[in-house]
């Protein structure tokens, strides 16, 4: 089965020209839009889910041949982050072809791969392709750029009937990475816990011409953001990473430094003399990560603030929790920490599926088909996806995708949540042929393990 190219723009310019921008409130994100884009490209509406008026999440079901066998699911969000058009050199929701690349917001977050699934699932759903084994979904889902209260985490929690599947590719993936093996195909298998952290301080109202003695609510809450952004976060040696390091198979004392603990800083700013993305990336993979991003206080600039609110990005490490951010929050701000009001907006331990069995071994022969001189490479993100609901209800999840050497691993990176995020068709188009192979392989697989035709689990005929 080969996916016209065409086919694959158009529908993902189709999706950023959507601008489905979630910027974390309840009104924004319209994905209804994408959702009746697909529904057009699909020539049929999905079950759809709809918990905000505009928020909509979509369910498509190829039903397998047998009731007993495990379920597939091709799960995309279609919700992106704004975009400051100031920064950029395209229109971020011009989906611009342009040098072989489509341009845009979304275009690698992840409505690339969304539409990819897309045309991949067209083919069973229509019946172009025979049905697998098991049941074939595809979950178009909103707010994953928010939390996922109104998209797969409100789904796992009230729907999961529609929702449940054995196995799940999903986000992230990104270009090759070389070692002395070759190029490595990262494979995501496991993903950092987000932990985010919202801090309050209360004070009085005040002339500001005259501060002396005041209670101004902002400054003991600026100092203790300015101590957790510039204060050195703890280092963790994990086996996921260990792991990685070891199929990544860089230089030996680059190696050996990025799993020692007394060195790990050390080969993080050797990285980022050449690659600033790669060299963030090691880094949050290796360290608790504390990033304070929005800081409100006051009503104008000659009043003392009564309030002040301040909002953290922190994420965890396999093994972290709860009280390892306390604990790193109260020893980095000292005494003051105390008069500060936290609030957990969020509190999601690190997740992982490990790298074997039928859905491992699909896509590496997948990849054996496409690029055969490379190898799989299992890596665990510092990001957070909506596998995170998943992997908990015994989903074994992955995020993948196969692109070009236009762009390298750790420029790619630099372009999540940032200026002039874009793919190449060519990208695109080796992200369904790896989808096309890998769905097909999985359905090998399991004909093989053997299942009863569907129905036959109840009668044992």
């Amino acid at each position: 089965m080969t996916i016209p190219q065409g086919e694959l723009s158009e529908l993902l310019i189709a999706l950023i020209r959507n601008a489905c921008v979630n910027d974390g409130t309840r009104e924004s994100g319209h994905e209804a839009r994408s959702i009746a884009t697909l529904a057009g490209f699909f020539g049929q509406a999905g079950q759809v889910f709809e918990p905000e008026p505009g928020r909509c999440s979509a369910v498509y079901r190829v039903p397998g041949r047998s009731s007993a066998a495990p379920t597939l699911m091709l799960m995309g969000h279609v919700d992106v982050v704004p975009a400051d058009a100031s920064g950029w050199s395209a229109d971020p929701f011009g989906g611009e072809r342009r040098d072989g690349f489509i341009w845009g917001r979304g275009a690698i977050d992840m409505l690339n791969q969304t539409a990819a699934m897309a045309a991949v699932f067209r083919r069973y759903l229509v019946g172009d392709e025979p049905p697998l084994a098991g049941d074939l979904v595809f979950l178009a889902v909103a707010d994953e750029e928010a939390g996922s209260g109104l998209g797969a985490r409100w789904l796992v929690e009230n729907h999961w009937e529609a929702v449940a599947c054995d196995y799940q590719l999903t986000e992230i993936g990104t270009p090759m990475l070389w070692g002395r093996s070759g190029p490595g195909l990262p494979v995501t298998v496991a993903e950092k816990g987000p932990h985010w952290r919202r801090l309050r301080t209360g004070g009085a109202p005040g002339h500001g011409s005259q501060p002396y003695a005041t209670q101004n609510a902002l400054v003991p809450l600026a100092d203790a953001i300015a101590r957790l952004g510039d204060s050195p976060s703890p280092a963790v040696i994990t086996d996921e990473w260990r792991r990685f390091v070891a199929a990544w198979d860089p230089d030996p004392s680059l190696a050996a430094d990025l799993t020692d603990l007394d060195r790990i800083d050390r080969a993080i700013d050797r990285i980022a003399v050449d690659d600033i993305g790669l060299a963030r990336w090691v880094h949050a993979c290796t360290h608790l990560t504390i990033s304070p991003n929005t800081l409100r206080a006051g009503v104008k600039a000659n009043v003392v603030p009564a309030a002040a609110v301040a909002e953290i990005d922190v994420r965890t490490l396999p093994g972290q929790d709860r009280a390892d951010v306390h604990d790193h929050f109260r020893k980095v701000v000292g005494p003051a920490f105390e008069e500060i009001t936290v609030e957990e907006m969020e509190n999601t331990v690190a997740s992982g599926s490990v790298p074997d069995g039928p859905l491992w071994r699909a896509l590496d022969g997948a990849r054996g088909e496409i690029a055969p001189d490379s190898h799989l490479l299992p890596a665990m993100i510092p990001v957070g996806t909506d596998a995170r609901f998943f992997r908990p209800k015994g989903t074994v999840s992955y995020g993948v995708g196969l692109f070009d050497r236009r762009v390298g691993f750790g420029d790619f990176l630099t372009m999540f949540h940032g200026y002039d995020e874009r793919v190449s068709e060519e990208s695109l188009g080796l992200t369904a042929a790896l989808l096309v192979r890998t769905v097909a392989r999985f359905g090998e697989e399991i004909a093989r393990a053997g299942y009863p035709g569907r129905g036959d689990r109840k009668t044992g005929k």
